[in-house]
């Protein structure tokens, strides 16, 4: 502390010692549901030391008032930033955005609807001060939500364990602490179709499980209902496993070699014992089933065509319509605009402020 004539001078805090940590959290018609959070994860965040704590709000196109509430939050916490996406690009885009976003440290990923405790913040921080890249939240219960949601989810992850190279943990969703250099290597990855939790897998580097209990929403019902928790499922399995095509040629084989089997069998019996060929109800339930195999693997096909078909337009992840940066820091970034690389610096028919 220096000395000067009207006594001692304050010293300055060294802000380069302090580690840089963004909470990203993507939402989509979450107005009930973000004043209540938002409270935690600011205390979370004041109650660790020596961290230089920021957060930022994507709106992933809500139609609600989760804008205005936002825009309040964001004029009463100068540490808030908010990324405004010009229409509903989906959590997966959403997500991208946010990290997009990161202007340095280390980015932590929590849902908006409250379900994944933002208390936890301070031991996530820990795990990534001890020197893990990749620090998971791992469901160890599922409050508020019904046996049919947690048996699919269970079913859904252990399926996609087995069929993927990459590795996905078992009832592991996006809440999360990603290091500086896991957030680097999570923006070289820019496909169309995103898979956030095994593109989270495909980087590697040391990653470590933080068991926890999910609680309900805060406020307001979950968006992803059964139908959309199939497509998503669908998602993922076509994103980082190609066993359902080999499935199908599996299952192409297998009835080739019985039908050729059956075959011989009617042709043997009608020379055997001179009986009539099966009439036209068993020819109807073969050429079904056959058929039925066919569509399917059609289908398959035409899952994984399509994701071809997108990523050959190249179209960007995710248009920018409002960047609101934070005004209690330093922020001369400007926002991403969701094409090929993480470093666009071009905003897509959008607004700065």
């Amino acid at each position: 502390m220096a000395e000067t004539a009207s006594g001692p001078t304050p010293a300055v805090p060294d802000d380069s010692a302090r580690d840089r940590l963004t909470v990203v959290v993507a939402a989509c018609n979450e107005a009930e549901a973000l004043p209540l959070l938002h409270p935690r994860i600011r205390a979370a965040l004041d109650s660790v030391q020596g961290l230089d704590g920021r957060v930022l709000y994507v709106d992933d196109g809500s139609r609600d008032a989760t804008w205005e509430v936002l825009r309040r939050i964001a004029a009463a916490d100068p540490r808030v930033a908010l990324l405004r996406l010009s229409r509903n690009f989906g959590k997966e885009a959403a997500l991208t955005a946010g990290l997009d976003q990161v202007e340095g440290g280390a980015a932590m990923i929590l849902d908006a609807d409250g379900q994944d405790p933002p208390e936890l913040i301070p031991q996530f921080i820990a795990r990534w001060r001890e020197g893990w890249d990749d620090v998971y939240g791992t469901r160890i219960a599922r409050e508020g939500e019904g046996w049919v949601r947690r048996g699919a989810a269970a079913a859904f992850y252990r399926l996609i364990g087995r069929l993927s190279h990459t590795p996905v943990p078992a009832d592991t969703g996006d809440y999360r602490l990603l290091s500086p250099r896991a957030l680097a290597a999570l923006r070289q990855l820019r496909e169309r179709h995103r898979f956030m939790k095994g593109l989270f897998g495909w980087i590697g580097f040391r990653r470590i499980a933080l068991p926890y209990r999910r609680g309900p929403r805060l406020a307001g019902r979950s968006k992803f209902g059964l139908w959309r928790l199939w497509n998503f499922a669908l998602e993922g399995i076509t994103s980082f496993s190609t066993a359902p095509l080999r499935v199908a040629t599996y299952v192409g084989l297998f009835t080739a070699l019985g039908a050729f089997a059956a075959g011989v069998g009617v042709v043997a019996k009608t020379l055997l014992w001179g009986d009539r060929v099966a009439g036209w109800p068993t020819m109807m339930v073969v050429i079904l089933f056959l058929g039925g195999v066919q569509l399917i693997a059609l289908g398959l096909i035409g899952e994984y065509l399509g994701r071809l078909y997108d990523e050959a337009k190249q179209r960007p992840l995710y248009l920018v319509d409002t960047w609101q940066p934070a005004t209690g820091v330093s922020s001369a970034q400007e926002p991403a605009d969701g094409g090929a690389h993480a470093h666009g610096t071009s905003i897509a028919g959008g607004e700065a402020g």
